[in-house]
């Protein structure tokens, strides 16, 4: 029987196997759907399915430089605990070292890793482990030299916050530095000329409307916007922040830069679980679901 796209597309769906697999228990069965089920539940292939409504907000953070090229990828887990796993970290660090060659997160999904794709080894580790966990997102950065930072590491490479650091001269530990200000701090861009332009207008009639409160004249009003305006924009850009690790708490990161010769380019920011709305159940709750099965 010729196995379909969309038989196994059915399949991964209502077991959540990989996309090998699930065309693998279809050709094993001759394209008999409940039999194929049958088959990866005793390969321990169809457990993930079980596994993926749950909510997976924490993970790890890992980054990896290779030249003038650096990548972040986040993994999701349900639990902390499962994150401080040696197996589940020597997985995340495989799948760092694959993103290296990846253009995006979803090239990275689909790249061999060990005779399997990293979407694949990741279902098959649910299987193993137990948790839902997903490859959520990849970022990566490129320039002339790029350093990273990890912030709370679990191991090496990899933690809560990892960052990536594009830049020009020669002074690597100040460019970490500045990975240690982006991963306390979290600026928005890196200056005044990336920030969205309808951020920056949405802003703006904020302040206006507050302004307008105190019913002093548009003109005057106008007067007040901008230095509104440049004071919030100096707040969320990098070049523009007061630097965490300057002497004085007030010289600027761009400042800091150009006193040792170096000019920041770009960076890379990813936090786990960063977007991620958790359902939260009281203690009674969690309790009746468990006996209701």
């Amino acid at each position: 029987m010729a196995i379909t796209a969309a038989m196994v597309k059915e399949l991964r769906d209502s077991t959540g196997a990989g996309m090998m697999d699930a065309k693998k228990a279809l050709t094993e069965n001759e394209g008999d759907m409940e039999a194929a089920v049958d088959w990866l539940r005793t390969k321990g292939l169809a457990k993930a399915a079980k596994k993926s409504g749950r909510t997976a907000a924490e993970g790890l953070v890992a980054v990896k430089v290779e030249g003038g090229r650096g990548v972040a990828i986040e993994i999701n887990s349900e639990t902390d605990f499962v994150a401080k796993n040696a197996e589940f970290q020597g997985m995340v660090g495989a799948v760092a070292e694959a993103a290296i060659g990846a253009a995006d997160v979803d090239a990275l999904k689909a790249t061999d890793m060990g005779g399997k794709t990293v979407e694949e080894t990741i279902t098959a580790k649910v299987a193993t482990i137990g948790e839902n966990m997903s490859l959520r997102r990849m970022a990566s950065i490129e320039g002339e030299k790029v350093v990273s930072y990890i912030h709370n590491a679990a191991t090496k490479g990899m933690g809560k916050i990892g960052v990536l650091v594009a830049y020009t001269g020669d002074d690597a530990e100040f460019a970490r530095g500045v990975g240690m200000h982006i991963a306390a701090i979290n600026p928005a861009s890196l200056s005044e000329n990336d920030v969205d332009p309808a951020i920056v207008e949405k802003e703006k009639a904020i302040q206006m409307d507050i302004a307008r409160e105190s019913g002093k004249p548009e003109e005057v009003i106008e007067k007040m916007i901008g230095g509104r305006m440049k004071k919030w924009l100096s707040e969320i850009t990098l070049l523009n922040q007061a630097y965490v690790k300057s002497v004085d708490g007030k010289t600027t990161v761009g400042d800091s830069a150009k006193a040792v010769g170096v000019e920041i380019k770009g960076f890379v920011r990813l936090e786990v679980g960063e977007g991620i709305e958790v359902e939260k159940e009281d203690f009674a709750a969690e309790v009746a679901k468990a006996v209701q099965g």
